[in-house]
């Protein structure tokens, strides 16, 4: 593994010239490094340097610099457009609120500040001409493909609690395992993630769920994820007892979740859409489990889940209608498809044919049949989209004016329309304006006489 100078952006190269040019020792660290000796394109660039932010500020006084944790010894610095956030060497003190430290001590060891840092994937630095810095192994856990916490794992989680979602988060990304001391301790400190806000938690169960290892890191501790959703830990073994289903409610879901894209909605959707069932279960006197009602107890649930983790509303919408949805019925009659179409809309009935796609493969292998229908009902739904069909009363052939010019006021207006779509959506009427102006006028002389 290694880093070519011309991997780094103009800008960053720039910075760190500088800093190199006024005399001081100047590196991009963290995330960045670790993505470079992946072969990937970081998202952004950090640089750690032995300048002290009013030093930082005379370098680049030139240049556009807002002192966004100034007193944690960081700056950004907007050069080229770019901005890049430049943090002196520091010594983090304690952390009574489990998140930040109290105070910071400026350093001139690079060590020393690398020693703070997470994990040993992240507590790398890199500069060009200088070298990479790894002072704790960072690079051969890469290559072991391995989470390690840097130096001492309990003192790491103690803290910072967030750093023990971090940790299965990283695992689920990049597909890593947790070493075996550093997953110890992540257990001992999962409780005190109820500590830290719903907004940083959400940020990191999300890049989670899209994490090509998910499936994995779900299975493998839900005694840490049931720390920030606690609905989930009644799901961990608990028996469907019905002949549809060979796993436990809780590897159902995983295995649900392993079985959709990896696109946030339909991940928490599927993480989320049995939630419900340990309080709907019921045995039925044919010696089979039972969870009535249980799709409208687990959209409650999402709601809840979501609206304490501060989801996005638009978002929240989204995941609760595809839990509500998921295990409808669906028929292949294109005018049932039209109408889920006109209901759910093209972009979220698809997500809930793949939801139904990912709930089937999570069952027994005797009952996966809806995989095939959700596969029928795509390509159905694709041929009626392909035909651009009227779906909702925006898309009728005639519109409000012409109703006005017949006579209808207020709210008659938008049940007219209403009523000529149902017509179209059931292939009773063309959408096409002489015919359903016509079939108007004819329904209303009938009510007339």
């Amino acid at each position: 593994m290694s880093i070519a100078a011309n991997a780094l952006p103009a800008p960053v190269r720039g910075a760190l010239d500088r800093l190199h040019e006024a005399g001081f020792e100047a590196w991009i660290v963290g995330g960045c490094v670790r993505d470079l000796l992946l072969g990937r394109v970081p998202t952004d660039y950090d640089i750690t340097t032995s300048a002290r932010p009013e030093q930082t500020k005379q370098v680049f006084a030139q240049e556009r610099v807002v002192e966004t944790g100034i007193r944690h010894g960081t700056v950004t610095v907007l050069l080229e457009g770019m901005p890049l956030e430049i943090t002196t060497y520091r010594v983090d003190g304690s952390y009574s609120d489990a998140r930040h430290p109290d105070r910071v001590t400026f350093t001139t060891s690079l060590q020393e500040d690398t020693a703070r840092r997470d994990f040993t994937i992240n507590a790398m630095a890199y500069a060009p001409g200088w070298g990479l810095r790894d002072g704790f192994g960072g690079q051969g856990d890469l290559s072991r493909r391995l989470i390690r916490a840097v130096g001492d794992p309990q003192r790491r989680f103690q803290e910072d609690a967030l750093r023990v979602l971090r940790a299965v988060r990283f695992a689920a990304v990049l597909d890593f395992a947790l070493e075996e001391e550093t997953e110890t301790a992540a257990r001992q400190w999962a409780g005190r993630l109820r500590e830290v806000s719903a907004e940083r938690v959400f940020q990191e169960l999300s890049k989670l769920l899209c994490g090509p290892g998910a499936g994995r890191v779900l299975r493998d501790y839900p005694d840490i994820l049931g720390q920030v959703i606690p609905e989930l830990l009644p799901m961990v073994g608990f028996e469907h007892r019905n002949r549809h289903h060979c796993y436990d409610v809780y590897t159902h879901t995983v295995v649900a979740v392993d079985h959709v894209p990896p696109r946030l909605p339909l991940r928490l959707a599927m993480l989320l859409h049995d939630v419900g069932k340990p309080e709907t279960f019921s045995m039925g006197e044919d010696g089979q489990g039972h969870f009535y009602g249980h799709a409208r107890r687990s959209e409650a649930l999402t709601r809840q889940i979501l609206t304490r983790l501060r989801a996005p509303k638009k978002l929240l919408e989204e995941v609760t209608a595809l839990v509500r949805w998921h295990d409808v019925p669906l028929s292949e009659d294109p005018r049932q498809i039209r109408r889920w179409l006109n209901r759910l809309g093209p972009g979220r009935f698809l997500d809930l044919l793949e939801i139904q796609r990912g709930d089937a493969a999570g069952q027994a292998p005797a009952y996966c049949t809806r995989i095939d229908q959700a596969n029928r009902l795509e390509n159905l739904a694709r041929e009626i989209l392909a035909q651009a069909p009227c779906l909702t009363v925006r898309d009728l052939a005639v519109d409000g004016r012409d109703l006005l010019a017949l006579g209808y006021r207020g709210p008659a207006i938008g049940a007219g329309l209403q009523a000529m779509l149902e017509q179209v959506l059931e292939g009773v009427l063309p959408n096409e304006k002489g015919p359903l102006l016509q079939w108007l006028r004819e329904k209303d002389a009938k009510k007339a006489e």
